[in-house]
């Protein structure tokens, strides 16, 4: 053996050495191990925020609890319609003070359109998310902001534009910040008319009460007309509800036409079918805490979540289950979506739709009377896992009035 050949062999062996402990008895025998297959450490891309700071939420001290032993019926809210404001997050600069006489163009894309309109001007145009819709226009007159405002809401896009560089920036989405009278259960009706229009991503901030959120053309002009419609001193439409899993103790289905001999006849005012589920309205004889008592003695009960939501008159809101229950309950994926008027002195119709994140599940239109209660029955737990026990859910809802008036005097937070 060379010397160089055997300084290697001699610091293979000390790396051995250095690296590892051997036995005693020490076989160069294949162990079991030796064959044994270890799974790779998880990818970036499957670590996630655990479940617990996902289910830390600043709305839930608001939004689940319910006092449903004196529940106000009828509340008159005051708000001063001055703290409305609406505006983008994004600074922009205004445009050059030029005027544009005749601007004609074909239907083209937006960002076409625009480069010929700002050529002149010697603005750069950057489109980060194009193409947009098409556009077209004929003897378009005006300043420059008004002619680019002509096409860009046509187009349903933003811009910013950059002085310094001389850049315009068009963009599908802008992030938008709403400022709203500083009175609990409107914020929370804004936010549950955002969330019913489909949006999920918002931040508030509950010290200026301002809800961030990034926003197309068509939810901005949305929000800005739910701004101007409070100009009209609406009536809100507060739903408490309650929802929670039975699991009878026979295993059978609960028999609810015993409902009808544990209560008086005309507490159940009406009984409508959907395509899965049963709503019945009742009279305040049967309340939740009646409700309980009466399948106390049939199944267990299994509280799901409890809370609130605001509808405006006419608008769609949202309550997500598992903003008020446990995230890892399968339950926690149903929502409930209701769409309220209210008609006459004391009638209320609710157009109340069950989805889940696979898709709608059922839908009611419930006809009630101010002080009526309804609730959705029947609804299997098959739903939402086909593990455990035949269960069904139900969800118990109360519908309240807010009246709001609209006043110059400064509103305590605390309403």
């Amino acid at each position: 053996m060379t010397y160089m050949k055997w300084l290697a062999s001699f610091a293979f062996v000390l790396a051995l050495s250095a690296c590892s402990h051997q036995p005693e008895e020490w076989s160069p025998e294949p162990r079991a191990s030796d064959n044994a297959e270890f799974d790779l450490p998880l990818g970036k891309s499957a670590i996630r925020t655990p479940d617990g700071a996902n289910a830390l939420d600043l709305e839930t001290p608001l939004r689940c609890n319910v006092n449903w032993r004196t529940q106000q019926l009828i509340l008159t809210l005051p708000f001063n319609n001055t703290d409305f404001k609406l505006q983008s997050v994004t600074h922009s600069d205004e445009l050059p003070r030029l005027e544009v006489t005749g601007f004609t163009f074909e239907t083209m894309s937006a960002e076409k359109a625009l480069v010929q309109l700002t050529k002149e001007a010697g603005i750069t145009l950057v489109a980060k998310d194009a193409p947009y819709a098409p556009v077209s226009g004929e003897d378009l007159k005006g300043e420059l902001t008004d002619v680019v405002n002509m096409i860009t809401n046509a187009a349903g896009i933003f811009y910013t534009y950059d002085a310094d560089k001389k850049v315009m920036t068009l963009s599908k989405r802008s992030e938008q910040i709403v400022y709203v009278p500083k009175t609990r259960p409107i914020i929370l009706g804004l936010l549950d008319v955002l969330r019913g229009a489909g949006l999920t991503d918002m931040t508030t901030d509950w010290v200026d009460y301002s809800i961030t959120f990034n926003a197309d053309v068509e939810l901005r002009n949305k929000t800005k007309q739910l701004i101007n419609y409070f100009e009209e001193n609406p009536t809100l439409i507060a739903y408490d509800i309650n929802v929670f899993k039975i699991t009878p103790y026979d295993g059978c289905d609960i028999e609810w036409k015993r409902l009808l001999d544990a209560f008086n006849f005309g507490s159940i005012t009406t009984a409508q079918t959907g395509v899965i589920g049963r709503v019945l309205t009742t009279t305040n004889d049967i309340n939740l805490q009646t409700l309980r008592r009466f399948l106390g003695e049939k199944a267990s009960i299994e509280a799901v979540s409890e809370g609130k939501f605001v509808v405006p008159d006419l608008w769609t809101s949202r309550f997500d289950v598992g903003k008020c229950g446990a995230m890892s309950d399968p339950k926690s994926e149903l929502s409930v979506l209701a769409k309220a008027f209210v008609h006459g002195n004391n009638r209320i119709t609710s157009q109340i739709t069950l989805e889940t994140t696979s898709g709608q599940i059922t839908n009611f239109k419930v006809n009630s009377r101010l002080g009526e209660n309804f609730m959705i029955i029947g609804l299997p737990h098959e739903i939402f896992s086909p593990y455990g026990a035949k269960s069904e859910i139900v969800i118990f809802m109360v519908p309240r009035l807010i009246k709001t008036v609209k006043t110059n005097e400064n509103i305590k937070n605390n309403l």
